[in-house]
């Protein structure tokens, strides 16, 4: 078909999504860092840290969230916006920082803040190889058991 393929992390989107609502709402983005955080199961989130140009500050990664976790940047004066399904789950480690903020409604991701984003790598013929592309999982996927009555493996079948 001779479509170009665009890529677009997760957490940079909504990492944008926030910057563009943060301006939306007339505030200054560039007195933030935005941390978007999904949910990982546990205490563990994907997460990366941005500054207001979608620059990353901090390189995306697994983590497990405790009371210390950014401590360093709250240390440098930094203010921090957490989004995302993980920072809902890590508000109460992480809003004793007095630079930690978190938004009072759900941000998740959507296409709306990728458009964007795909919109800019559009533009600039950022293009991904479609033979050698592969998409960016931090983890391997490891199947488990099945939980729910009636998916379980039949044991007969090999």
């Amino acid at each position: 078909m001779d479509k170009p393929l665009i890529s677009v992390g997760t957490l940079a989107s909504l990492a944008y999504g926030m910057i563009r609502k943060i301006a939306d709402d007339g505030k200054n983005p560039d007195d933030f860092l935005y941390c978007p955080m999904i949910d990982a199961r546990r205490m563990e989130v994907y997460t990366a840290l941005y500054d207001h140009k979608l620059m990353e500050v901090k390189k995306v990664d697994a983590e497990i969230i405790t009371e210390n976790s950014f401590a360093d940047w709250f240390q440098k004066g930094k203010k921090i916006i957490f989004i995302g399904d993980g920072a809902l789950k890590c508000k109460p480690l992480l809003s004793g920082n007095s630079g930690a903020v978190f938004t009072e409604e759900e941000f998740m991701p959507s296409a709306t803040y990728m458009a964007g984003l795909a919109e800019e790598k559009f533009q600039k013929s950022e293009f991904e190889d479609i033979a050698y592309f592969e998409p960016f999982y931090l983890k391997d996927f490891i199947p488990g058991i099945p939980k729910v009555k009636g998916l379980k493996p039949d044991p007969d079948k090999k």
